[in-house]
Protein backbone atom coordinates (compact mmCIF):
# COMPACT_ATOMS: atom_id res chain seq x y z
CA UNK A 1 0.00 0.00 0.00
CA UNK A 2 1.10 3.18 -0.89
CA UNK A 3 -0.04 6.34 0.61
CA UNK A 4 -0.09 10.12 -1.08
CA UNK A 5 3.32 11.39 -0.99
CA UNK A 6 3.05 14.22 1.49
CA UNK A 7 0.91 14.18 4.43
CA UNK A 8 -0.14 17.35 6.30
CA UNK A 9 1.67 17.14 9.41
CA UNK A 10 -1.53 16.48 12.42
CA UNK A 11 -0.39 15.94 16.33
CA UNK A 12 -1.93 13.27 18.10
CA UNK A 13 -3.67 16.15 20.32
CA UNK A 14 -4.83 18.19 16.76
CA UNK A 15 -5.97 14.98 14.95
CA UNK A 16 -8.29 14.33 18.12
CA UNK A 17 -10.24 17.51 16.46
CA UNK A 18 -11.47 14.52 14.09
CA UNK A 19 -12.85 12.43 17.09
CA UNK A 20 -16.34 12.67 16.22
CA UNK A 21 -15.78 11.82 12.41
CA UNK A 22 -13.96 8.48 13.08
CA UNK A 23 -16.39 7.47 15.53
CA UNK A 24 -18.75 7.94 12.60
CA UNK A 25 -16.28 6.38 10.11
CA UNK A 26 -15.97 3.44 12.95
CA UNK A 27 -19.75 2.86 13.25
CA UNK A 28 -20.09 3.00 9.34
CA UNK A 29 -17.41 -0.10 8.93
CA UNK A 30 -18.44 -2.19 12.20
CA UNK A 31 -20.34 -4.62 9.88
CA UNK A 32 -17.56 -5.31 7.90
CA UNK A 33 -15.29 -6.01 10.59
CA UNK A 34 -13.14 -2.85 9.61
CA UNK A 35 -11.06 -5.18 6.97
CA UNK A 36 -10.24 -2.41 4.71
CA UNK A 37 -6.20 -2.04 3.91
CA UNK A 38 -3.79 -3.39 1.16
CA UNK A 39 -1.14 -6.67 2.38
CA UNK A 40 1.97 -5.33 2.35
CA UNK A 41 3.95 -7.13 -0.21
CA UNK A 42 7.42 -6.33 0.16
CA UNK A 43 10.17 -8.75 -0.27
CA UNK A 44 11.98 -8.28 3.01
CA UNK A 45 13.83 -11.19 5.22
CA UNK A 46 15.34 -10.81 8.69
CA UNK A 47 18.10 -8.76 9.72
CA UNK A 48 19.25 -8.58 13.69
CA UNK A 49 15.29 -8.84 14.29
CA UNK A 50 13.08 -12.17 13.01
CA UNK A 51 15.82 -14.70 12.60
CA UNK A 52 13.82 -17.64 12.57
CA UNK A 53 10.84 -16.35 11.03
CA UNK A 54 9.00 -16.21 14.71
CA UNK A 55 5.62 -14.72 13.03
CA UNK A 56 5.70 -17.65 10.29
CA UNK A 57 2.29 -18.50 9.89
CA UNK A 58 0.73 -15.39 11.51
CA UNK A 59 -1.51 -12.71 9.75
CA UNK A 60 -1.48 -9.55 11.81
CA UNK A 61 -2.57 -6.31 10.82
CA UNK A 62 -0.54 -3.11 11.20
CA UNK A 63 -2.22 0.57 11.78
CA UNK A 64 -1.53 4.09 12.70
CA UNK A 65 -2.89 7.56 12.63
CA UNK A 66 -2.87 10.19 9.80
CA UNK A 67 -0.28 12.22 10.38
CA UNK A 68 3.80 11.64 8.77
CA UNK A 69 5.44 10.42 12.09
CA UNK A 70 2.61 8.11 13.11
CA UNK A 71 2.43 6.34 9.74
CA UNK A 72 6.45 5.82 9.14
CA UNK A 73 6.25 4.24 12.82
CA UNK A 74 3.31 1.93 11.60
CA UNK A 75 4.83 1.21 8.24
CA UNK A 76 8.10 0.00 10.23
CA UNK A 77 6.11 -1.82 12.53
CA UNK A 78 4.65 -3.46 9.67
CA UNK A 79 7.61 -4.52 7.47
CA UNK A 80 9.79 -5.99 11.01
CA UNK A 81 6.25 -8.10 11.41
CA UNK A 82 6.75 -9.35 7.56
CA UNK A 83 10.64 -10.14 7.74
CA UNK A 84 10.20 -12.32 10.63
CA UNK A 85 7.22 -14.52 8.58
CA UNK A 86 4.00 -12.67 8.93
CA UNK A 87 1.32 -12.31 6.14
CA UNK A 88 0.55 -8.15 7.41
CA UNK A 89 -2.47 -6.30 6.54
CA UNK A 90 -1.85 -2.47 6.23
CA UNK A 91 -4.23 -0.21 7.69
CA UNK A 92 -2.44 2.49 8.60
CA UNK A 93 -3.30 6.57 7.74
CA UNK A 94 -6.51 6.40 9.45
CA UNK A 95 -8.28 9.04 10.22
CA UNK A 96 -7.52 11.39 13.54
CA UNK A 97 -6.51 9.35 17.00
CA UNK A 98 -9.56 7.68 18.08
CA UNK A 99 -10.49 5.28 14.94
CA UNK A 100 -6.45 3.59 14.98
CA UNK A 101 -7.03 3.32 19.12
CA UNK A 102 -10.10 1.91 18.94
CA UNK A 103 -8.87 -0.80 15.70
CA UNK A 104 -6.09 -2.04 18.49
CA UNK A 105 -9.04 -2.35 21.28
CA UNK A 106 -11.36 -4.32 19.15
CA UNK A 107 -9.09 -6.16 17.88
CA UNK A 108 -9.55 -5.21 14.67
CA UNK A 109 -5.67 -3.99 14.27
CA UNK A 110 -3.24 -6.12 16.26
CA UNK A 111 -0.19 -3.06 16.37
CA UNK A 112 0.53 0.38 15.81
CA UNK A 113 3.00 3.39 17.70
CA UNK A 114 1.02 5.36 20.52
CA UNK A 115 2.12 7.93 22.62
CA UNK A 116 1.87 7.52 26.27
CA UNK A 117 0.39 11.60 26.84
CA UNK A 118 -2.33 10.90 24.60
CA UNK A 119 -3.46 7.44 26.07
CA UNK A 120 -2.70 8.94 30.07
CA UNK A 121 -4.85 12.04 29.42
CA UNK A 122 -7.16 11.29 26.01
CA UNK A 123 -8.01 7.42 26.83
CA UNK A 124 -7.77 6.89 30.03
CA UNK A 125 -9.09 10.05 31.14
CA UNK A 126 -6.68 11.91 33.16
CA UNK A 127 -6.06 15.23 33.86
CA UNK A 128 -2.49 15.78 34.62
CA UNK A 129 0.67 14.31 33.26
CA UNK A 130 3.07 12.41 35.14
CA UNK A 131 6.68 13.92 34.91
CA UNK A 132 8.79 11.12 34.74
CA UNK A 133 8.56 9.53 31.23
CA UNK A 134 8.86 6.36 32.55
CA UNK A 135 6.86 6.70 35.57
CA UNK A 136 3.96 7.56 32.80
CA UNK A 137 4.76 4.90 30.80
CA UNK A 138 4.30 2.43 33.78
CA UNK A 139 1.08 3.82 34.69
CA UNK A 140 -0.70 3.95 31.32
CA UNK A 141 0.81 0.26 30.98
CA UNK A 142 -0.90 -0.89 33.86
CA UNK A 143 -4.14 1.13 33.45
CA UNK A 144 -4.34 -0.21 29.70
CA UNK A 145 -4.54 -3.54 30.49
CA UNK A 146 -7.92 -3.67 31.61
CA UNK A 147 -8.79 -2.49 27.99
CA UNK A 148 -7.23 -5.48 26.91
CA UNK A 149 -4.22 -3.34 25.59
CA UNK A 150 -0.74 -4.21 25.74
CA UNK A 151 2.34 -1.60 25.83
CA UNK A 152 5.85 -2.75 24.80
CA UNK A 153 8.81 -0.06 26.17
CA UNK A 154 8.56 3.32 24.84
CA UNK A 155 11.34 4.56 22.97
CA UNK A 156 13.00 8.71 23.87
CA UNK A 157 10.99 9.67 20.71
CA UNK A 158 9.08 13.01 22.56
CA UNK A 159 6.59 14.36 20.17
CA UNK A 160 5.71 16.94 22.88
CA UNK A 161 5.11 20.77 22.28
CA UNK A 162 7.92 23.09 22.42
CA UNK A 163 8.34 26.70 20.95
CA UNK A 164 10.80 26.97 18.52
CA UNK A 165 12.70 30.39 17.66
CA UNK A 166 15.50 30.52 14.82
CA UNK A 167 18.99 30.47 15.00
CA UNK A 168 19.67 34.26 14.09
CA UNK A 169 16.87 35.56 17.25
CA UNK A 170 18.42 32.96 19.20
CA UNK A 171 22.19 34.95 18.57
CA UNK A 172 20.46 38.32 20.10
CA UNK A 173 18.25 36.74 23.00
CA UNK A 174 19.89 33.01 24.28
CA UNK A 175 16.30 32.12 25.22
CA UNK A 176 17.34 28.02 26.32
CA UNK A 177 14.59 27.50 28.44
CA UNK A 178 10.90 28.71 28.90
CA UNK A 179 12.13 30.24 32.32
CA UNK A 180 14.37 32.43 30.25
CA UNK A 181 11.28 33.29 27.95
CA UNK A 182 8.99 34.30 31.09
CA UNK A 183 12.47 36.47 32.43
CA UNK A 184 12.37 37.99 28.64
CA UNK A 185 8.94 39.00 28.70
CA UNK A 186 8.74 40.51 32.48
CA UNK A 187 12.31 42.61 31.22
CA UNK A 188 10.90 43.34 27.63
CA UNK A 189 7.26 42.54 26.90
CA UNK A 190 7.43 43.52 23.15
CA UNK A 191 10.08 41.43 22.52
CA UNK A 192 8.10 37.96 23.03
CA UNK A 193 5.86 37.80 19.82
CA UNK A 194 4.16 34.29 19.31
CA UNK A 195 2.91 32.32 16.35
CA UNK A 196 0.26 29.94 17.98
CA UNK A 197 -2.61 27.95 16.05
CA UNK A 198 -6.05 28.28 17.66
CA UNK A 199 -5.97 25.41 19.33
CA UNK A 200 -2.97 26.02 21.48
CA UNK A 201 -3.90 29.36 22.14
CA UNK A 202 -6.80 28.28 24.17
CA UNK A 203 -6.10 24.80 25.74
CA UNK A 204 -4.92 24.81 29.56
CA UNK A 205 -2.38 22.63 28.28
CA UNK A 206 -1.19 24.63 25.88
CA UNK A 207 -0.67 28.57 25.76
CA UNK A 208 -2.97 29.98 28.65
CA UNK A 209 -1.22 27.13 30.87
CA UNK A 210 2.35 27.82 29.90
CA UNK A 211 1.91 31.09 31.19
CA UNK A 212 0.36 30.10 34.57
CA UNK A 213 3.08 27.55 35.01
CA UNK A 214 6.13 30.09 34.35
CA UNK A 215 4.52 33.59 35.38
CA UNK A 216 4.45 34.66 31.90
CA UNK A 217 1.72 37.31 30.86
CA UNK A 218 2.24 37.94 26.96
CA UNK A 219 -0.13 40.77 25.72
CA UNK A 220 -2.66 39.39 23.61
CA UNK A 221 -1.36 41.79 20.65
CA UNK A 222 1.81 40.16 20.60
CA UNK A 223 0.23 36.56 19.95
CA UNK A 224 -0.43 35.65 16.50
CA UNK A 225 -2.90 32.71 15.48
CA UNK A 226 -2.39 30.62 12.29
CA UNK A 227 -2.43 27.82 10.64
CA UNK A 228 0.54 25.30 12.00
CA UNK A 229 2.83 25.10 8.64
CA UNK A 230 3.05 28.77 8.31
CA UNK A 231 3.93 28.84 12.08
CA UNK A 232 7.56 27.68 10.94
CA UNK A 233 7.70 29.73 8.18
CA UNK A 234 7.22 32.88 10.21
CA UNK A 235 9.58 31.48 12.55
CA UNK A 236 12.36 30.96 10.65
CA UNK A 237 11.99 34.58 8.85
CA UNK A 238 13.37 35.79 11.84
CA UNK A 239 10.97 39.06 11.41
CA UNK A 240 6.97 37.99 12.27
CA UNK A 241 7.70 36.56 15.48
CA UNK A 242 10.19 35.89 18.09
CA UNK A 243 8.60 32.26 18.99
CA UNK A 244 6.49 29.81 17.27
CA UNK A 245 4.67 26.86 18.81
CA UNK A 246 6.52 23.43 17.24
CA UNK A 247 6.48 19.61 18.15
CA UNK A 248 9.92 18.49 19.10
CA UNK A 249 9.94 15.90 16.41
CA UNK A 250 8.41 17.77 13.61
CA UNK A 251 11.10 17.65 10.63
CA UNK A 252 10.92 20.97 10.09
CA UNK A 253 12.91 21.88 13.29
CA UNK A 254 16.01 20.67 11.25
CA UNK A 255 15.24 21.93 7.42
CA UNK A 256 14.77 25.52 8.44
CA UNK A 257 17.45 25.38 11.27
CA UNK A 258 15.52 26.40 14.21
CA UNK A 259 16.27 25.97 18.15
CA UNK A 260 14.10 24.96 20.34
CA UNK A 261 13.31 26.43 24.16
CA UNK A 262 13.57 23.49 27.27
CA UNK A 263 10.80 23.27 29.07
CA UNK A 264 12.47 23.48 32.13
CA UNK A 265 9.67 22.84 34.87
CA UNK A 266 7.79 20.05 33.08
CA UNK A 267 4.85 21.57 31.92
CA UNK A 268 3.85 20.08 28.77
CA UNK A 269 2.84 16.38 29.03
CA UNK A 270 5.30 13.76 27.60
CA UNK A 271 4.59 11.81 24.26
CA UNK A 272 6.85 9.12 24.31
CA UNK A 273 6.16 6.79 21.13
CA UNK A 274 5.75 3.14 22.21
CA UNK A 275 4.55 -0.05 20.53
CA UNK A 276 0.48 -0.76 21.55
CA UNK A 277 -0.93 -4.11 20.71
CA UNK A 278 -4.12 -5.62 21.00
CA UNK A 279 -3.66 -7.97 23.89
CA UNK A 280 -4.64 -11.46 22.65
CA UNK A 281 -2.59 -11.27 19.81
CA UNK A 282 0.54 -10.36 21.96
CA UNK A 283 -0.39 -13.52 24.16
CA UNK A 284 -0.76 -15.70 21.02
CA UNK A 285 2.50 -14.04 19.65
CA UNK A 286 5.35 -12.77 22.37
CA UNK A 287 8.12 -13.05 20.16
CA UNK A 288 6.84 -9.72 18.78
CA UNK A 289 8.50 -7.93 22.09
CA UNK A 290 11.95 -9.16 20.31
CA UNK A 291 11.02 -7.36 17.13
CA UNK A 292 9.94 -4.26 18.55
CA UNK A 293 11.78 -3.42 21.54
CA UNK A 294 15.01 -3.14 19.53
CA UNK A 295 13.49 -0.28 17.56
CA UNK A 296 12.27 1.85 19.78
CA UNK A 297 15.74 1.67 21.57
CA UNK A 298 16.60 3.37 18.58
CA UNK A 299 13.78 5.67 18.16
CA UNK A 300 14.91 9.29 19.55
CA UNK A 301 13.79 12.64 19.12
CA UNK A 302 16.80 13.31 16.57
CA UNK A 303 15.98 9.93 14.63
CA UNK A 304 12.19 11.35 14.09
CA UNK A 305 13.27 14.88 13.37
CA UNK A 306 15.58 13.24 10.45
CA UNK A 307 12.51 11.05 9.23
CA UNK A 308 9.79 13.11 9.24
CA UNK A 309 11.36 15.70 7.37
CA UNK A 310 12.04 13.13 4.22
CA UNK A 311 8.54 13.30 4.01
CA UNK A 312 7.33 16.31 5.24
CA UNK A 313 10.02 18.64 3.72
CA UNK A 314 11.64 16.05 1.28
CA UNK A 315 7.86 14.61 -0.17
CA UNK A 316 9.05 11.09 -0.09
CA UNK A 317 6.59 8.08 0.92
CA UNK A 318 6.53 7.22 4.46
CA UNK A 319 6.74 3.34 3.26
CA UNK A 320 10.19 4.21 1.66
CA UNK A 321 11.15 6.30 4.21
CA UNK A 322 10.90 3.49 6.96
CA UNK A 323 12.21 0.28 4.81
CA UNK A 324 15.32 2.77 4.30
CA UNK A 325 15.44 3.56 7.85
CA UNK A 326 14.98 -0.26 8.75
CA UNK A 327 17.88 -1.52 5.91
CA UNK A 328 20.29 1.28 7.18
CA UNK A 329 20.20 0.10 10.53
CA UNK A 330 20.42 -3.58 9.72
CA UNK A 331 16.70 -4.49 11.45
CA UNK A 332 15.83 -6.50 8.48
CA UNK A 333 16.98 -6.96 4.49
CA UNK A 334 15.64 -6.40 1.26
CA UNK A 335 15.12 -10.23 0.01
Amino acid sequence: MRHPRRHRRRHPRTALAAAAGSLALLAALAGCGLKSGSPMVDDVVPGSVGKGLPLKGASLTVTSKNFSENIILGQMVGLVFKAAGAEVLDRTNLPGSISAREAIVKGDADAMYEYTGTAWITYLGNSKPIVDPQAQWRAVRDADRKNGVTWLPQSTLNNTYSLGISQANNAKYHLRTLSDVAALAKKDPSAVTICVENEFASREDGLPGMEKAYGMSIPASNIQKMDAGIIYTQVSKSNSCLLGEVFTTDGRIKAMNLATVEDDKHFFPNYNAAPELHSKTYDKYPAIAGLLDPLSAKLTTQVARGLNARVDVGGQDPHDVALDWLVREGFIKKG
